[in-house]
């Protein structure tokens, strides 16, 4: 059965909820890791796994009502192919929505695990030119993924395509592939495997929309532009003249 579209403050309660999760699943998986194991190999493994598998779920479940972006340079891509359905004004709720998501996310981890909510910001720094790089490399990817996707007629492919490659990703960047500025600002509030500090988000977040710019270009040199203008109207409602 074919759903009827959602209405925007619905499709942005699936992007907050959706967000949530996904923020959830990867602090939790990176607070349990902590908790089992002092080895770096065997916490990374743990996490990259939770992490690919809750945001495979996610896309599956969460797709049909909002596109699961989870990510603002996802949304902000979007955006700018034209794909929004109301333009900047769902880009803008959609934003709000999965920034919000993810600090809520953060925090329901932090207490799920008995520690208090906020108590400690994320003290590991990770602004390093190194781990920059590696952030928008990996950004660039997976805005490669979700474009190419789209562009090879290849969508419903995005559950299983967009979850490997960030597992993949997680190892083969030095960042650990945050790729994402939502959940890098709710990391920001677990101090934990996961984390990111505070004073080292505005540059992971630059450099995340360096990647976004980098993966849009790589898929306009792939496949050519595919801006679209507006949504044609059905041949059965044009006018004649």
């Amino acid at each position: 059965m074919r759903m009827s579209p959602a209405s925007l403050p619905r499709r942005a309660l699936a992007e907050f909820t959706g967000t949530a999760a996904l923020v959830a699943v990867i602090v939790g998986s990176g607070l349990r890791a902590d908790s089992l194991s002092q080895d770096i190999g065997v916490r990374l493994i743990a996490n990259a796994a939770a992490s690919a598998i809750g945001l495979g779920l996610l896309i599956a479940l969460i797709g049909p009502l909002s596109g699961a972006h989870f990510n603002p340079v996802v949304t902000l891509s979007e955006w700018w192919t034209g794909r929004a359905r109301n333009g900047g004004r769902e880009a803008l709720a959609y934003i709000a929505a999965q920034l919000g998501g993810a600090v809520a996310g953060a925090l329901l981890a932090e207490a799920m695990f008995g520690r208090a909510p906020g108590a400690g910001l994320a003290t590991a720094q990770r602004a390093e030119l190194h781990l920059l790089l590696g952030e928008a490399v990996a950004t660039g990817g997976l805005v490669l993924v979700v474009q190419g996707l789209r562009r090879i007629g290849r969508p419903s492919l995005a559950p299983v395509a967009v979850a490997g490659y960030i597992g993949a990703a997680i190892w083969f960047t030095s960042s650990g592939s945050f790729a994402n500025p939502a959940a890098t600002v709710g990391r920001a509030f677990s101090d934990s495997f996961t984390g990111i500090a505070p004073g080292s988000v505005p540059a992971f977040a630059a450099a995340q929309l360096l990647g976004m710019l980098l993966g849009m270009g790589v898929s306009v040199l792939l496949y050519g532009s595919d801006r679209v203008a507006s949504e044609p109207k059905p041949a059965e409602s044009r006018r004649t003249e």
